[in-house]
């Protein structure tokens, strides 16, 4: 077995292996599939393969493509994923493949991924490496119940919010994703939550969880923005909630469904998060 760059020519491979992987395994235990058509599986490897904030690495045996994995550089925090090894190489490679993106990340201030909790395999594999569990997640889908907020007004995210963006998530996080959030303007639907003139609240894409992060100064914030941006989309909501938050009793009581169980797990810096928040399938 061999590790090189990955290669815009490998994508439609990756994609394959990908699609296959992930699909076995999620039929398996009964949840929904991450990636339920090839096609859009292989848009999007197209485009991690064209990202130049996105590193990638593949494995071959015999010259033929056998599993890849990215590594997101473009904000202080590097986020893992996606992971994925053709079944019928399994022994091995996974962890070569994690061990090349943890070496090309070492300089990152930390380095972050979320996993299905139910996948033994994957949380063996991370925790071997260095990772350790930080947050439990669900994936939860659907539309709050109690309507809009009418304290808060949404609106879609432009360019012109991105400092005060910023200085949220720093606020929150302790570290800034604003090169992921100017992707999200170009290519997803970003929403934010502005009381008294300041942005209070933000989501990076409300229809679908792999791409959705949100960070808030409080819970309310973050619902009033949930329930205004619900009402402004035809898609149902769909994003990753800490366990241990009050925003996951509210997603509970406002009807949203749960999908399934994650974990957030993290190496090197990582501070407990203050206000509200919810990771995107990176962190």
């Amino acid at each position: 077995m061999t590790l090189r760059e990955i290669e815009a020519r490998d994508a439609e491979a990756c994609a394959r292996i990908c699609f296959e992987a992930f699909g076995a395994f999620h039929d398996q235990h009964r949840f929904p599939r991450d990636f339920p058509a090839l096609e859009m599986t292989t848009g999007m490897f197209g485009a991690l393969t064209n990202n130049p904030a996105i590193w990638g690495v593949v494995a071959e045996v015999d010259g033929r493509v056998v599993g890849s994995n990215f590594l997101y550089e473009g904000d202080p925090i590097a986020g893992v994923g996606p992971i994925s090894v053709d079944p019928e190489y399994q022994r091995g490679v996974g962890r070569r493949l994690m061990e090349a993106v943890i070496a090309r990340g070492r300089e990152a201030s930390g380095i972050r991924l979320v996993q299905d909790a139910f996948n033994m395999r994957s949380l063996s594999l991370y925790t071997s490496v260095g990772f350790d569990v930080k947050e439990p997640l669900a994936l939860v889908s659907g539309k709050p119940d109690g309507g809009r907020a009418e304290d808060i007004e949404v609106w879609p995210l432009t360019e012109k919010d991105l400092d005060a963006c910023e200085a949220l998530c720093r606020e929150v996080h302790g570290f800034e994703r604003t090169a992921e959030l100017r992707g999200s303007i170009q290519a997803l639907a970003p929403w934010v939550g502005v009381r008294d003139g300041s942005i209070v609240a933000y989501l990076s894409n409300a229809g679908h969880w792999i791409g959705n992060h949100g960070v808030a100064r409080s819970d309310d914030d973050m619902t009033a923005l949930l329930r205004g941006v619900a009402a402004a989309v035809d898609e149902r909501l769909s994003f990753l909630v800490p366990l241990r938050s009050g925003l996951f009793r509210w997603c509970l009581e406002e009807g949203l469904r749960l999908v399934k169980p994650l974990n957030l797990m993290a190496q090197g810096r990582y501070q407990e998060p203050t206000g509200s928040w919810f990771p995107s399938v990176r962190y």
